[in-house]
Order: structure tokens, then sequence, then C-alpha cells
């Protein structure tokens, strides 16, 4: 059997341990939360180097990326830079590929290419596979990386602007310390931001934990396209009025897993010993059948 362990510096309440058969080859995931506690996660990936198949960086990306430019975060690198043996990812692959296609892989059990009005996007600096996807399905879309990221009041509309924003912003943020780049251990943090966008908007996209910290009390009628969600989390959607819940990952007993566990997954599948590129992954999910998640929460 091959391991699969994604350490990360969210929540130890979010821990899951399951096995997963992909194709006949049994691969056991586990995910282990720290708390914000980066000195133990780090002693934690030095710990299961070359004892593993491979390691999932959880909580924040290791590098950013801009059409072919890569920035690194180094705070975040020093989290890993005990690791020699063992492949390490953080999800970026699959940000690029499986969310890229996240409504293509949803079509089947939606009845086709869903179309929207307006969209609102939380965070895309991290997602753009998931921006540019969700700027397809719909007329209008808001990214809230400086109302959110920054906390500044400026709504950035259409890819063109993001891109424009972050060709700005990236090489700062690529230095930002830890306590810039991480937004929390838990996620309970509960502080409604920025409220009338996302009211406005059909469709809202983005990492789960991030919305649950500022998503308003309704949401009535939406469809929320995310990941790594609990069923604690989808009762949670359910009661805000949500209608429809999009997952990107596949959900294995009740949770889906975050794209760095998945990546992991996948990577231990392959059996390479090292990182996949962007066209081994996409081949990946087609040879596999990995789909998207549809819950219909409000019917």
């Amino acid at each position: 059997m091959k391991h699969a362990v994604s350490v990360s510096l969210g929540s130890s309440s979010r821990n899951k341990h399951v096995t997963v058969d992909l194709k006949g080859q049994t691969i056991s995931l586990e995910r282990i939360g720290f708390d914000g506690d980066v000195a133990a996660a780090r002693r934690k990936f030095a710990e299961l180097d070359g004892k593993v198949d491979v390691l999932g960086v959880g909580g924040v990306d290791l590098n950013l990326y801009l059409d072919e430019r890569t920035y690194p975060l180094h705070a975040a690198m020093k989290r890993v830079q005990d690791v020699h043996k063992t492949p390490v990812v953080d999800g970026s692959g699959l940000k690029h590929t499986l969310e890229r296609r996240v409504f293509e892989l949803a079509a089947p059990a939606l009845g086709g290419v869903p179309h929207f009005h307006k969209a609102f996007v939380t965070m895309a600096v991290d997602r753009p596979g998931l921006a540019h996807a969700v700027a397809d399905v719909a007329d209008e879309v808001v990214f809230g990386d400086f109302m959110f990221g920054l906390d500044l009041p400026i709504p950035l509309k259409g890819i063109k602007q993001l891109r424009r924003a972050l060709r700005i912003m990236l090489p700062f943020v690529s230095h930002f310390p830890m306590s810039m780049i991480f937004y929390g251990s838990s996620g309970k943090e509960y502080t409604p931001k920025f409220t009338r966008y996302w009211q406005a908007a059909d469709l809202i996209a983005g990492d789960f934990l991030f919305m649950k910290k500022y998503m308003p009390e309704d949401l009535s009628g939406k469809t929320v396209v995310t990941n790594t969600t609990t069923a604690e989390n989808v009762v949670a959607l359910r009661k805000r009025g949500v209608t429809r819940l999009i997952t990107t990952t596949p959900r294995y007993e009740g949770r889906s897993f975050g794209t760095n566990m998945m990546e992991a997954a996948l990577t231990a599948y392959a059996g390479l010993g090292r990182v996949l590129t962007r066209p081994e992954l996409n081949a990946l999910i087609d040879e596999l059948g990995l789909r998207s998640t549809v819950e219909m929460l409000n019917p």
C-alpha cells in the first residue's frame, strides 16, 4: 500500500485518514494539521522524509504563478527545506488542471456546462485555474484579492484587471512573512465582509476555509464552487440557503480533501518518485475518471 500524507498548517480538528482504491491500487491518504505551528509542521516534514511515498503541503502554497512565471513564497518554502527524498506537492498542479476543468468535469452531473450572470471569487491569486474556469461560465466576475488579501475595498473586475494586479503584487507577496500568507489555522473566526458582492453573485468560488471566515449568513440561491469541505461544512452551507455545491476534488467518506492531498494521491499512484507535470496530471484525471462532486443542497 502506498502512503500519501498532507502536512497542513490548518486545524487538527479537520484531520482525516482514509484508504482509497485507484484502479486497483490501494493508497492511504492522511491529513495531519498543526494548528498554525510552523515549527512543528517543519519537524513533521523532516520526520516523514523517505518514510512515505508523497508529502502534501497544506495551508499555504509553496509557489504562486502568473502566466509562465513562478513566484516562490519564501516563508512557506522553509517548511520543506529538510525534505530531500520524498516528492513534495502543494496542490498547485491540480489547481491548474482539475480546477481549470471543474465545470467540464461536473457537466455530466449538471446536465451540461452551466452559465451564470455574476460570479464572485474570494481569492484568485493561488487558484488561477479556478479563476479562468469561472470567467469562462459567467458574464461578469469580481475577484476579491485586494478586498480580502489586503483589506482594500477594491474589486477586481474580470481576468484582465486580475492579471494586471497580480503582475504588480506577486513580486512583493513572494517575500511576505508567514503571518501574511497564512490566514488562520481553524477558519473559525467569523467576520462577514464585503457582503454586497456575495449577495450580488449567483456563483461564488474559492477556498472554503477562506469563504467560511467572511461569508454572510444568507447565501440563498447561490451555487458554490469550493474544496476541502467536511460533512459539517455542507450542513452550514445548506443552512445558509446555498442551492448547489460543487467541490473540485472527489469526496471520500463525506470529505473532499484539499488539492495538495489529491495531488499527493495521484503522484503516489503514478509511482514515478517525482512531482508530476500538468499534462501528466490531466492524463491521470482522465485515466482515473476523476469528477467534481455536485450536491443539491436546497433544490
